[in-house]
């Protein structure tokens, strides 16, 4: 029986882990550690975030980004964006330093079991284990407009199923948002020969600023902070709070989460696509249908005004929807029991727990009910510790016998540092 299986190894789920097993907890962590980093991003992508607020978690904060740049030689600076395979890879080097090894195995399914949980991996093996934290990622939400849900994957795919975009060179593609995964893939489409265009809902396409400096006058400082989601005290509360913001009215966290942050590209980006990329932005997409040679759109701009395009193959770039039902490991008796928020995401409590005692999830999941920095790996700092508390309040409370400690590959034994809740 183990104290906590984490099922997910991207930043939040090797985040927790490091945590777990700092607190001397039984752990076993499943998944392909960065996963989606290394299979579900075409060569060649960028790190929105600033390197120093990239970093995953460990108790000491030892095993940081700028520490793994350092050591390969490679530079972690304010306003210098990071390769994404850079990101990957420092994420494995996270996990052989801070984590204990890794089961790469995948779950194929979460269950209640006795004094807990079963969890069965997809080789069949079952496992038992009084606490559960899921931090899957944002896979499982990938969100596909409807007009388009029909069509064949040949002709329509999501922008997180493409590690390379090499087979649409010299083709014609229309990519789908305004955000940064649009305008970034829409970048590498036309820099390899593709002829692409972007289509967006809102009515223009929108541009981080430029960073400010890192070392600027103090009365900058107190009227614009730096974060790690941007410049802002608001962005700053985001951040750096999301124990207060989970104490703001739900409808006000709902709505902040669906908001906060909204799409808009990276100010290093915006010149590679201005310069290459048919930008529409003011339509959406009202009906799509396979044509010879590819889709047919059928669009509508925001006075009404009806046109059609043809395009070989369109990439939806449309982001990720949280919702209960999509977790689909779950069985569908634990499923039926989470209490889920109007947005349809899980209602989670103290410690990240959610109505079903002992199952905790992290990440994006977790955006309606601690903040906008949920979806980054920002918030996998504040998690990761969070989280491992309200595992050990769990476990306080329905103690088990016969418990064993965790190896000590990691080497600590203490707790993990309190958190403000």
């Amino acid at each position: 029986m183990y104290d906590l299986l984490v099922v997910g190894a991207g930043p939040y789920g090797l985040s927790i882990a490091s945590h777990a097993a700092a607190a001397g907890l039984r752990l076993r962590v499943f998944g392909r550690p960065m996963a989606s980093w290394r299979d579900n991003m075409p060569g060649g992508m960028f790190l929105k975030s600033e390197p120093w607020a990239s970093n995953l978690s460990d108790p000491d904060g030892e095993w940081t980004l700028a520490a793994y740049c350092a050591e390969q030689g490679l530079t972690a600076r304010h306003a210098e964006p990071i390769p994404v395979t850079a990101f990957a890879e420092y994420g494995l080097w996270f996990a052989r330093h801070a984590v204990p090894e890794v089961d790469e195995r995948m779950v194929a399914r979460v269950a209640v079991g006795p004094a807990g949980f079963t969890v069965v991996t997809d080789d069949g093996e079952a496992l038992h284990a009084r606490t559960v934290a899921l931090a899957v990622g944002v896979m499982p939400f990938i969100e596909v407009p409807q007009a388009l849900r029909g069509l064949h994957p040949s002709l329509v795919t999501h922008s997180s199923h493409h590690s390379d975009l090499a087979p649409f060179r010299d083709k014609d593609v229309t990519v789908l948002g305004g955000g940064q995964a649009a305008l970034e893939t829409a970048a590498l489409l036309a820099e390899q020969g593709t002829r692409v265009r972007v289509l967006a809902r809102a009515d223009r396409v929108r541009w981080n600023d430029v960073p400010p400096a890192w070392e600027r006058p103090w009365w900058q400082s107190v009227r614009s902070p730096h974060s790690g989601l941007g410049p802002g005290w608001r962005n700053w509360f985001y951040s750096e709070r999301p124990g207060l913001f989970r104490r703001l009215p739900q409808q006000t966290r709902s709505r902040i989460a669906a908001t906060a942050l909204g799409p808009a590209g990276a100010w290093w980006v915006r010149d590679r696509v201005e310069r290459a990329v048919e930008l529409l932005p003011g339509h959406e997409v009202t009906e799509a249908c396979a044509v010879p040679g590819g889709v047919r759109l059928d669009l509508v701009n925001h006075t009404g005004e009806t046109r059609s395009l043809g395009t070989e193959h369109v990439i939806a770039a449309t982001g990720f929807r949280v919702h209960r039902d999509r977790l689909g490991m779950l069985s569908a008796e634990l499923r039926g029991t989470l209490a889920a928020l109007p947005d349809g995401s899980p209602a989670i409590g103290l410690g990240f727990e959610s109505s079903h005692p002992g199952l905790f999830f992290a990440g994006l999941t977790t955006a309606s009910g601690f903040g906008p920095s949920m979806r980054f790996v920002q918030g996998a700092t504040y998690t990761a510790a969070a989280l491992v508390q309200g595992v050990r309040r769990r476990l306080r409370s329905t103690p088990a016998r016969g418990r064993v400690p965790v190896p000590s590959s990691v080497g600590r034994t203490d707790s993990p540092t309190p958190v403000s809740l």
